[in-house]
């Protein structure tokens, strides 16, 4: 039996930007900084992390965003949802938040990070 690599589909909330991701992820965390919290509005964002060759865009890509410098942001240009992370600390990766795959509960986040920057009650959970 041929072994075939696991694919993940996802994309935005209308539709216009749709992504596929082949293999298993690099990684699954949950980020705490505040650069992170004020891009998607959330107390934390979780990140399931690509090589760039790992991704193929099925439809539109995201628009970019410079939200700091060595940082690029990609959301939806239709919709405005928040979608992908790319850093220059991470050269040939793009991170994608958890919640714009098809099926999210196919990862599970092993790490938290900056957790310095986290809100009291976020890590309360893990210990």
């Amino acid at each position: 039996m041929e072994n075939q690599a696991v694919t993940h589909t996802g994309g935005c909330q209308c539709g216009a930007v749709k992504f596929q991701t082949v293999g298993a992820p690099k990684f699954v965390g949950n980020c705490h900084c505040n650069s992170c919290r004020k891009a998607t509005g959330a107390a934390f964002s979780t990140w399931v992390g690509f090589g760039d060759e790992q991704v193929r865009w099925l439809r539109a890509a995201p628009s970019i965003h410079a939200s700091s410098p060595g940082v690029a942001r990609g959301f939806c240009p239709a919709c405005g949802t928040p979608l992908t992370y790319a850093g220059e600390d991470w050269p040939g990766e793009i991170h994608f938040l958890i919640g714009v795959f098809e099926t999210p509960s196919a990862f599970t986040p092993d790490k938290d990070v900056f957790i310095e920057d986290a809100l009291g009650w976020a890590l309360a959970a893990n210990g």
